[in-house]
């Protein structure tokens, strides 16, 4: 599988099961009526509407707000996937496919409702960290992988070493 077909894949995989999980509480059970649920001494499902950016900036009460940020996500989007199709590793194709899945997951909840559906959060005693979903911890993931595909060595061929008009030493 060539890096660009691994990092559609990552990102169709990553659309389908964010929208799945949004889906799947906010339709399909009552968490909405008798949230929240403990899930681990850690962790809680909530229902949360976040109808701004992460951490919850930029809020935008808005139609036209809204709509600025369903256009920045797709705009991103297709910037991201130009820059996947001309991946050469499958670690920066699939980091760029988690983000371009993530991202276009919460824009279908900011079109759709004008927010977007945010359910897990983790604490610990008095400290709580933000309320996110499956697009957010996708995104967090695809920015580490591209930290990480950006501090591995390039390979070059042998040659390429030296400098131009130089050719290698006897």
């Amino acid at each position: 599988m060539t890096p660009f077909h691994a990092g559609v894949v990552t990102a169709l995989v990553t659309l389908a099961l964010d929208q799945a999980s949004k889906l799947g509480l906010y339709f399909g059970t009552d968490l909405v009526m008798t949230g929240p649920w403990r899930v681990a001494p850690f962790a809680d499902l909530v229902v949360v509407w976040n109808r701004g950016i992460s951490y919850g900036l930029f809020q935008q009460e808005g139609g036209i707000g809204r709509w600025l940020l369903v256009a920045l996500s797709l705009v991103a989007s297709v910037g991201l996937s130009v820059w996947m199709h001309r991946a050469g590793s499958r670690l920066l194709a699939v980091a760029l496919g988690l983000i371009v899945g993530g991202a276009l997951g919460n824009a279908i909840d900011r079109a759709a409702y004008g927010a977007v559906f945010d359910f897990v959060h983790l604490h610990a005693g008095t400290w709580s960290w933000y309320v996110f979903n499956v697009a957010d911890a996708a995104i967090v993931a695809g920015v580490v992988g591209l930290i990480l595909d950006s501090l591995r060595p390039v390979a070059r061929p042998p040659d390429s070493a030296a400098p131009e008009g130089e050719g290698p030493r006897p």
